[in-house]
């Protein structure tokens, strides 16, 4: 089960759909970090389609018939001609799509009719199937939520037993008080919490894993209900846009274009990322030789995919700043990137964590995407197990498997055991191993001969079969 999905779209633009399922994905948990397609109106799904070019796309392909949570699983159920969708899929309620719903893109606190709005908006979501709410509190307009805010939405998460999943406020400087954060909100409202792409990144960060880890163990021992995800590998990825500062985004796609334009607003931007560290940068200040552009939507901007923003500075006889500017206005906010900040240590010793399981974060979009996209969990089974014994392979398949159904309050999902769908997955462990590499990202894992969902052949001998048999996962604990 992928904790930490990308797949929104994908799901209803490819009924193969191989970059999951070959890897035995058979459920994938969509709208994450905070933005995603449900709920909106037409304005908000305008400017969240613009916003998440670079994840998924800009849609001009897919039917937007629905406008709330349900109706996006009710789409999710009928799929391709009504047959359904590659696999299983549950949805978290993206909180800065709420927020931007409810109240714009303001950064301002919320008033108590925006905030009661919000409150209904979850309470909503969650009764149509929803497994919980995500934010992305890098990412704007949702990083503008105060803590009181977040807790109120929190308790309402709460009171449906599902569980709330950030992408917290810092990943680099400030990255332990930034977990502090979330593990406090939590407590403090009821609910339980589940870290999203948990690590610790930046030179700031290097060997401090353990520091997290006792952070987690302490509240664990307290009484709290925690879970985190994580992929194994030591890149990030997100879009370029992300990297800006939030007062450079607070209006939109439109207003960050038009400040990008402007010549003393994109020369503040600069200073902001290159010299103080600007929060969508996680506090630290940018170098663009850790910046690898993966993917753009113009086609003639290919020249740029499979680069730093420094390589291509430096081949163009430019300034690192007057590329990534260049990028941002003529792809319209689309570029995405690889972050090269992360310390392999931290990854091994964070995956070996009693809540651990796995989570992709896989973005399809792009020429060169991340390869964890294809890659994250025979990676898990073939480096980490099979290579390196970081795990053992009882242990992984807990990770993958039953940990993450735990998580979803999935009472027919995660184990063997009769009675129970079968969503199962044959592989060897002795040749099991990701494709996908950096330099070939889209190349499919070896040994995986079979996957079935609700026991129908999705991967046959290697192969994908015609079956859609993946439908939406909703919550299955009603409100008390």
């Amino acid at each position: 089960m992928d904790m930490h999905a990308h797949s929104d779209l994908a799901l209803l633009r490819d009924p193969a759909h191989e970059a999951k399922a070959a890897q035995g994905v058979t459920l994938e948990v969509l709208g994450q970090d905070g933005l995603s397609y449900a709920p909106v109106d037409d304005r908000t799904l305008a400017e969240v389609r613009a916003q998440i070019t670079g994840w998924n796309g800009d849609g001009s392909d897919i039917d937007f018939s629905w406008r709330s949570v349900g109706g996006y699983l009710d789409r999710l159920d009928h799929g391709f001609d009504g047959a359904g969708i590659a696999v299983n899929a549950a949805y978290l309620i993206p909180q800065g799509t709420v927020r931007m719903l409810a109240m714009g893109w303001d950064d301002r606190p919320a008033t108590p009719d925006e905030l009661t709005r919000m409150k209904q908006l979850v309470a909503e979501g969650l009764h149509q199937g929803a497994v919980g709410l995500s934010s992305g509190l890098t990412y704007t307009p949702g990083m503008y939520a105060s803590d009181a805010e977040l807790t109120e939405l929190c308790r309402v998460v709460a009171e449906y037993d599902g569980y709330y999943c950030p992408h917290h406020r810092s990943y680099g400087a400030g990255a332990l008080q930034a977990y502090e954060e979330m593990v406090a909100l939590t407590r403090e409202a009821g609910c339980a919490l589940h870290l999203a792409h948990a690590t610790m990144n930046f030179g700031v960060n290097k060997d401090r894993a353990p520091e997290l880890l006792a952070l987690l163990d302490a509240a664990l021992d307290g009484g709290a209900d925690i879970s985190l995800d994580t992929y194994p590998y030591t890149p990030g990825c997100t879009t370029l846009v992300a990297m800006l500062p939030s007062w450079a985004s607070e209006g939109g796609p439109d207003a960050i274009l038009t400040r990008l334009r402007d010549e003393e607003s994109a020369a503040r931007i600069r200073h902001t990322m290159e010299v103080e560290g600007a929060d969508g940068c996680h506090g630290v200040p940018i170098e663009w030789g850790t910046i690898e552009i993966s993917g753009t939507t113009d086609p003639a901007l290919a020249a740029y995919v499979g680069r730093t923003v420094a390589d291509s500075a430096a081949a163009r006889g430019e300034e690192p700043w007057t590329v990534a500017r260049r990028l941002l206005l003529e792809d319209r906010l689309g570029p995405t990137i690889l972050q090269h900040v992360g310390h392999e240590e931290n990854v091994r010793r964070i995956m070996r964590h009693r809540v651990h399981t796995g989570g992709s974060d896989g973005i399809l979009q792009g020429a060169k995407p991340h390869p964890r996209a294809y890659g994250t969990f025979p990676h898990y089974l073939g480096r980490y197990v099979r290579e390196l014994g970081v795990l053992s392979l009882e242990e992984c398949v807990a990770h993958l498997t039953s940990r993450p159904a735990a998580r979803l309050r999935l009472p027919d999902r995660g184990l063997i055991r009769e009675g129970y769908r079968a969503d199962l997955v044959l592989f060897d462990p002795e040749t099991v191993a990701a494709g996908s590499t950096f330099a070939a990202p889209r190349t499919l894992p070896t040994g995986i001969p079979h996957v079935l969902i609700d026991g129908q052949f999705v991967i046959e001998n290697g192969h994908r079969t015609e079956v859609l048999a993946g439908r939406s996962v909703r919550r299955a604990t009603p409100r008390p």
